[in-house]
């Protein structure tokens, strides 16, 4: 056996097997994520509510992308952006640890004798559908096929080595169990997929390479080794996102640690539930095992998601016990501070806590725009001033979000207020604050947008702004900052007085403005350098006109509300 073995042989056709297998299931899901993974997203943050469909709205989920990863991966994305709360997240965790175990039983169904008929279905599929979505399904077909396919060429290089020492030395080791799972736990952290490493465990049994205990063996430290994608696509965010990773680590350890001493009777009763051949030695082997791993993969998270799901509260309160929120995280989340719906009987009362949320309004909008002339001033991130965490952009960017939400809350808020008996004065006012609020998150975005822009820009100048070119900027800067810091006291109490002051310096604010562009364009004649960041320049002190645009809007509101009745 030796004289004729090619070992070279043997490692390319397992590593080009391999490399279809992995192909192959990557090009599925990314065709049933583009076919179905906005509905895929959506389904899940609705029927999360009810813990028992979001259990099976995670196994459906598992089972169209057959990756629990990926719906782990889609569940930290979902709380971090608040669609969903880690509570809910866990019942669709449960439910995707389910379905992942999909593919051991499609391999053990020994579908790879059909991978090239699969794979031209798809292939045809792909050339000849008309719409997008029978594409992207061709594309899902094309790669169930490959990965099939990529299996059936694992399972032929094996062969050889049935009989070959070293190898039946390396099958040796397996017999040590907790090598097993350390082993299992290493390849799945590499490969981002527990189905895909167990689809692979199916398939050297195929050939009777493997006995049942160490198939459960590797496959409990799959289990594990899978937890790494939800771990890294929670890094860097809020602490309700990594709660949900948190969730999964601790369930997968859980099974091992109930089921790794038990594996040899555990293994017995997978062996009564499971169909056995008939024979005996390796062919057996080859014929029962691959089953036996199948359905022991099942059971085994089958019995983890019965055990968990009515804990599911208490596992949430451990969760929140182990990693409980940050306060200085939290104060990064968008939230209502004043806005109370019991006051919604009352609507003048519930007026003025509108009022006090929009002059926070004010007040966010205007740390953005003092923000906005930060990349301007220099090339290095730099650090939010009231979150040192986080850089300006960041900073900037968490204040946007904000602005987002309150603009959506606020304005329902008011809505309500306007559906109850009001006088004419408190109409205008509901009508003003509506205006306001719609004219403070325009700001938001104009700021957030020009400043990601600004920094890119910055990057490829050759050469800085002018300092006269810099300083004129710095003094329109001050000016509408001013105006900002003046529109957050004037909302307080929608003082009309106020507005008309910031009204009256209009006339002031044109001239600098005008001043401004006279000076740069003269500077564009005669220095190179003015003519090189010209654009950088006037789109700089276009915003500065647009927010202080704004700021006449938002004053000229408030004027109109408060008039006296005629």
């Amino acid at each position: 056996m030796q004289g004729t073995l090619s070992l070279p042989g043997i490692a390319v056709l397992f590593g080009g097997g391999l490399s279809l297998f992995l192909f192959g299931m990557r090009m599925m899901s990314s065709g049933l994520k583009k076919a179905s993974g906005l509905r895929l997203r959506k389904l899940i943050s609705k029927i999360s509510a009810n813990r028992f469909y979001a259990v099976l709205a995670g196994a459906f989920a598992t089972v169209i992308v057959q990756s629990s990863s990926t719906i782990i991966a889609i569940l930290v994305g979902l709380v971090q952006s608040r669609l969903m709360t880690s509570s809910q997240a866990l019942a669709v965790m449960l439910g995707a640890e389910i379905g992942t175990t999909t593919m051991a039983q499609l391999v053990a169904f020994r579908l790879h004798d059909y991978a090239l008929v699969i794979f031209a279905a798809g292939f045809l599929l792909t050339a000849l559908a008309k719409s997008e979505s029978l594409r992207f399904t061709g594309e899902a077909v094309s790669g169930f096929g490959l990965l099939f396919f990529g299996l059936k060429l694992m399972s032929e290089a094996i062969i050889p080595l049935e009989s070959y020492p070293p190898f039946l030395s390396l099958l040796g080791y397996l017999d040590n169990q907790l090598f097993c799972v350390l082993a299992g736990m290493l390849l799945t952290a590499l490969m981002h997929s527990s189905g895909a490493f167990v689809g692979i465990l199916v398939t050297l049994s195929l050939q009777g390479s493997l006995r049942l205990e160490t198939g459960i063996a590797l496959m409990l430290g799959a289990n594990i080794g899978t937890c790494i994608t939800g771990v890294l696509a929670s890094a860097g965010m809020q602490r309700s996102a990594k709660r949900v990773a948190l969730a999964q680590v601790l369930f997968n350890v859980a099974g091992v640690l109930f089921f790794f001493p038990i594996i040899p009777a555990f293994a017995e009763v997978i062996r009564f539930l499971s169909p056995s051949a008939a024979g005996s030695g390796v062919q057996k082997l080859s014929q029962d095992v691959p089953r036996q791993i199948a359905n022991a993969h099942l059971l085994i998270n089958l019995f983890m998601v019965l055990c968990f799901f009515p804990l599911l509260s208490s596992f949430d309160r451990l969760l929140y016990r182990l990693f409980p929120d940050d306060p200085e995280e939290t104060r990064l989340i968008p939230a209502v501070w004043y806005l109370n719906e019991s006051a919604l009987s009352t609507p003048v009362l519930a007026l003025q806590y509108a009022k006090a949320e929009v002059a926070r309004m004010g007040s966010i909008a205007g740390k953005m725009v003092r923000a906005s002339l930060y990349p301007l001033e220099s090339n290095i991130p730099g650090h939010d001033l009231v979150f040192p965490k986080l850089s300006v952009i960041s900073g900037m960017s968490m204040r946007e979000e904000k602005l987002d939400f309150l603009e959506s809350t606020i304005s329902d808020y008011l809505i309500k207020i306007r559906r109850s008996e009001l006088n004419e004065r408190d109409s205008r006012e509901v009508f003003a604050l509506m205006n306001i609020v719609n004219s403070l998150e325009s700001i938001g975005d104009m700021v957030e947008s020009f400043a990601s822009k600004l920094v890119e820009k910055r990057r490829v100048l050759t050469s800085d702004l002018s300092e006269k070119g810099k300083y004129e900027l710095v003094e329109i800067h001050k000016v509408v900052c001013q105006e900002m810091d003046e529109l957050a006291e004037a909302l307080k109490e929608m003082d009309a007085g106020r507005a008309a002051t910031l009204l009256d310096g209009d006339v002031r604010f044109k001239q600098l403005v005008a001043q401004a562009e006279t000076a740069h364009l003269k500077r564009v004649f005669v220095m190179p350098e003015a003519e090189v960041t010209h654009d950088v320049h006037t789109e700089l002190l276009d915003l500065l006109e647009q927010v202080h645009h704004y700021c006449k809007m938002i004053a000229g509101s408030m004027l109109v509300s408060g008039k006296e009745e005629q």
